[in-house]
């Protein structure tokens, strides 16, 4: 009699087991979510978000966010999105960072067309919103769209997904274009996680992971509630939903200016600021490019491999029948090394504080198969110099001293560059100039008083600022200005 009783418990065992892995399917899944009949959601929460690509060090997190307000509306049917966030930077046990501002990004987008709408940098108070093109924000915020769970769902079933048993659920995976998708369905039919990998300048082909858990019945529709995202191995996003709608208007009307704008062609400018001394301007970042006996040297490789190749070419026309032999890099945020690649494919050396090396060797060495660059193309091995304290590149004419901004906590492995001879300084982010009759900001910005302390600690005699951001050239006097030092004159 026990014998019968134990085989009928594990044959009912077994049929609840059967029945949890057949439920388990992207068709169960879409069911359960109402995936085709979802053909726009909102939602809104709280929580955090991260900055991607600019960790204090390289083996650091994203810095982190505090969100008041997080609103997402999709449209699936036209692959459009509009998002509001108002957030504030969060504070950092042994970081002096500058009084947190709240921010309120606003961003679209349609298709393959990103914007932002936003007042004019450095604009007065009250000054209406216009929309600028985000162009290199369209990979991104397409993988957002896609990786909610009825977006991923849908986009399952439109693209033949394959299925496939995985801890206690089944792994969907699918390609959208040249995007791989693989997301993770329970035995609950939730859509458990979803990954996907975008391209980046430093990092490659990236992993975009999203993970959902504690779903909710919201007015007949099922979603998590809790929701966090990684990008690059830390979060950039960690959401409690509290308010979800399905099929309300979303209607995302692109922008005649946005709709009607061209590719930007990248502008390189050379201003010569001294005989041999080239400022490279013309975008939100710059470079300089330094004339040696029998080479030149770049400072500093921003943004992606167009604007690199745009720096070099503007470099040998104004230095020309030399080659470049070395980039030297302040410091390893996403927005100041996302050009070394180029670099290291010209077989350029590359000079940079020691802290990043190691992170710089391991991030190359991941695929970059969703846009090739042309370090991917070459396969070539980086070739490093580093520096822990000052650093001298010379001709026997010319030296160029690279010094550590020491203590500053912007960033723990950062860089000045300075020019004896003609008494010029260039840095990033430590101190940018302000735009003329820009208003000065209402208080004191440590990064830059610390930049000034560290002038005066290694006693260096500046005449000018070739600061990496910024409009122009400044003088000592403006940043003794800036940080509040009423005195003007020659650096005492």
């Amino acid at each position: 009699m026990k014998k019968i009783f134990f085989t009928k418990t594990l044959l009912a065992a077994l049929t609840v087991a059967a029945l949890s892995a057949q439920a388990a399917s992207l068709q169960s899944a879409a069911d359960f979510l109402k995936a085709k009949d979802t053909k726009t959601i909102e939602f809104s929460g709280t929580g955090s978000w991260y900055q991607f690509g600019q960790a204090p060090a390289p083996t650091l997190s994203w810095p982190k966010f505090e969100v008041s307000s997080y609103n997402a509306s999709i449209n699936y049917e036209k692959s459009a999105a509009h998002v509001q966030i108002v957030r504030k930077q969060a504070l950092e046990a042994g970081r002096n960072r500058p009084a947190p501002v709240e921010q309120k990004p606003d961003q679209y987008l349609s298709g393959n067309l990103a914007w932002n709408v936003a007042p004019p940098a450095n604009s007065a108070p009250g000054t209406a919103a216009i929309p600028s093109a985000q162009p290199a924000a369209a990979e991104e915020r397409n993988a957002e769209i896609w990786s909610t769970p009825q977006g991923f769902v849908s986009a399952a079933l439109a693209s033949k997904a394959t299925e496939k048993p995985a801890k206690g659920g089944v792994e969907v995976s699918f390609k959208n274009g040249k995007y791989s998708y693989v997301g993770l369905i329970n035995a609950k039919n939730q859509v458990e996680s979803v990954k996907t990998w975008i391209d980046n300048p430093v990092l490659g082909d990236t992993l975009y992971e999203t993970k959902f858990s504690d779903y909710q019945d919201f007015a007949g529709t099922q979603f998590p509630r809790h929701i966090v995202r990684q990008q690059g191995g830390h979060p950039v996003l960690d959401i409690n939903v509290s308010a979800v709608k399905a099929n309300t208007p979303v209607d995302i009307a692109v922008p005649t200016e946005i709709a009607s704008a061209k590719p930007a062609n990248v502008n390189v400018v050379a201003n010569k600021l001294a005989e041999g001394v080239y400022y490279l301007t013309g975008g939100s970042h710059h470079s300089l490019a330094i004339d040696q006996k029998d080479h030149i040297v770049i400072v500093e490789a921003p943004l992606n491999e167009e604007r690199s190749l745009a720096v070099i070419a503007k470099a040998k026309e104004a230095i020309p029948n030399k080659p470049i032999k070395y980039l030297i890099n302040t410091h390893a945020h996403f927005d100041h090394s996302g050009g070394l690649r180029t670099y290291v494919a010209e077989g350029v050396t590359i000079v940079t504080h020691q802290d990043n090396k190691a992170y710089y060797q391991k991030v190359w060495a991941e695929p970059h198969s969703i846009n090739p660059d042309r370090l991917a193309s070459s396969k070539k091995s980086a070739t490093f110099e580093t520096f822990k304290d000052k650093h001298v590149l010379t001709d026997g004419s010319r030296k160029i001293e690279i010094y550590p901004i020491a203590g500053n906590s912007h960033n723990d492995a950062f860089a000045l560059v300075y020019l004896p001879k003609e008494k010029i300084l260039s840095e990033a982010d430590a101190y940018t100039p302000l735009a003329p009759g820009a208003t000065p900001p209402a208080s004191v910005n440590p990064y830059s008083v610390n930049l000034y302390e560290n002038i005066q600690k290694l006693k260096l005699d500046v005449d000018q600022i070739a600061g990496l951001h910024g409009p122009s050239v400044v003088k000592l006097a403006d940043l003794k200005s800036y940080i509040g030092i009423k005195e003007v004159g020659v650096n005492p």
